[in-house]
Order: C-alpha cells, then sequence, then structure tokens
C-alpha cells in the first residue's frame, strides 16, 4: 500500500489535480474526457436514472462490460481489471472503486416496507478484493472483507482488502470494526477527518488483530467528488491546493 503522496497512476493523479484546481469538466480536453468515459460537465447530482458518473479501462458489472448507460443496484457483481476504475451512484450511496477489484453489492436480509424502493436499498458490502472510497448518510450497513466486518452507520469511507488483511478508514462519521475470526478484536471509530485509520490482520493474535494505520490512497477531493454525485458535501472545509489528503501523521 502506498501513502496517499505516491499516486502512480497518471490518469488518476491528473483527475485529482483537476478536481483541486476547481476546473474538474472544463479543463477536459476530447480526448481526455474520452478517455475516462466522463460528459465532460461539472459534476453535479445524477439523476435517478443514471448509476455510472465515470469509467476508466475495462469494468464489468454481472460479467457484462459496462458502459455509462449500465445501471447497477443491490444484487450486482463489480468488477475491474488493472488501470481501470468506475464511479457510480446506488441510490445514497456513492463510490470509487479501483483497478483490480471485485465488489458484490448485497440486497436486505428482509426487504423494505416500501416496494417501491426495494431495487436500492443496500444490505452490505462485499468486498472480495481490492479498494473502494464510498460515501452514504442515513444508510445502516456492513462491509465484509476476507479479515473484517464493519458497521456503517452513514460514512465517508475508504477500504482495501486482500486474502491475508483488510486496510480501512473512517473517513468521516461512525463506524464499528471487527476482526472475523477473533471476537475480542473489535473497536468502535468514530472520525472526523480520517482520524484513526485501522489495519484488520488475520493472525496477529487474540485481542491484536486490528491495529492502527497510516493515511493512504484516498484525497479528500475525490470524497467531495462523490459527495456531489449524490447532492452532498463532505462535512469538512479543505484547501483547493491540497489533493493528497490531511496534512498530519498517523
Amino acid at each position: 500500500m502506498h501513502s496517499s503522496n505516491e499516486i502512480d497512476d497518471p490518469r488518476r493523479q491528473w483527475l485529482i489535480q483537476a478536481l483541486a484546481a476547481g476546473v474538474f469538466g472544463s479543463a477536459f480536453t476530447q480526448a481526455q474526457a474520452q478517455g475516462f468515459s466522463i460528459f465532460g460537465s461539472k459534476p453535479s447530482k445524477l439523476p435517478p436514472s443514471q448509476s455510472i458518473y465515470g469509467i476508466s479501462g475495462d469494468v464489468k458489472v454481472n460479467d457484462k462490460p459496462a458502459t455509462l448507460s449500465t445501471p447497477i443496484k443491490p444484487g450486482d457483481t463489480l468488477q475491474t481489471a488493472k488501470n481501470s476504475e468506475v464511479i457510480f451512484v446506488v441510490n445514497t450511496h456513492s463510490m470509487i472503486l479501483r483497478g483490480d477489484s471485485k465488489l458484490v453489492i448485497e440486497a436486505p436480509a428482509e426487504p423494505p416496507a416500501d416496494t417501491s424502493v426495494a431495487g436500492y436499498i443496500i444490505g452490505g458490502l462485499r468486498m472480495v478484493t481490492g479498494k473502494l472510497l464510498s460515501v452514504s448518510r442515513n444508510s445502516p450497513m456492513h462491509v465484509t472483507t476476507s479479515t473484517s466486518t464493519i458497521g456503517i452507520r452513514g460514512t465517508g469511507f475508504y477500504v482495501e482488502a486482500d486474502p491475508e488483511q483488510t486496510y480501512f478508514c473512517t473517513c468521516y462519521g461512525s463506524t464499528e470494526v471487527q476482526a472475523n475470526d477473533d471476537p475480542e478484536s473489535r473497536e468502535q471509530v468514530v472520525a472526523s477527518h480520517h482520524d484513526r485509520p485501522l489495519y484488520i490482520v488475520k493472525d496477529g493474535g487474540t485481542g491484536k488483530n486490528i491495529r492502527n494505520a497510516p493515511f493512504v490512497n484516498h484525497t479528500d477531493q475525490e470524497l467531495a467528488l462523490i459527495e456531489t454525485l449524490v447532492g452532498r458535501k463532505t462535512p469538512f472545509v479543505f484547501s483547493k491546493d491540497s489533493y493528497s489528503g490531511p496534512r498530519r501523521s498517523y
């Protein structure tokens, strides 16, 4: 895992710099817009009929190539190839799924009373592998990985998952973090601005499978973008000339 100051994907680095400069959309040349498969307009709340805001590289939904018109809903599985990325919305949840990732969007265990929204309520997110940045409000759910189960209470969060370890940052809001194989490794995190990133490991010993971690691989500008796509703002204010994340050590 690299620090947020070491963004090794040139397309993502350019995108974040454009966001930080306040010129997202208007600064795109036609070739750049086509390369990221976006509309080339300033970010705004997506209409209810649209799920995907942007695609870069090879992205599949339920094993079929995704386009800007592909719907995404609970029950779907998303996969991205290396150096690929998709920015999308499901109901009040907005997400960026990075390259080499597989994400299952789980439906709720019990159907909601309002059947008109039954196809949009997320019960949970299962990160099989890869990296995900997500924001939501007033939408409790859980995130599961190979090593952890995390209760989400309407939160901005970033997760990286592999078979042996999970990285999890509560960007803002409240979460409950549990190591899957160790009931004694459980912590509640309340954060306002990336206050306590964690590693959840597989074989750290009883009560020792949750450890402090540095801030890596996601930025305030990316959080601002995906909040905008669901008509919200981040709960913190940040400087436009800083795109690499909070200026603090962890």
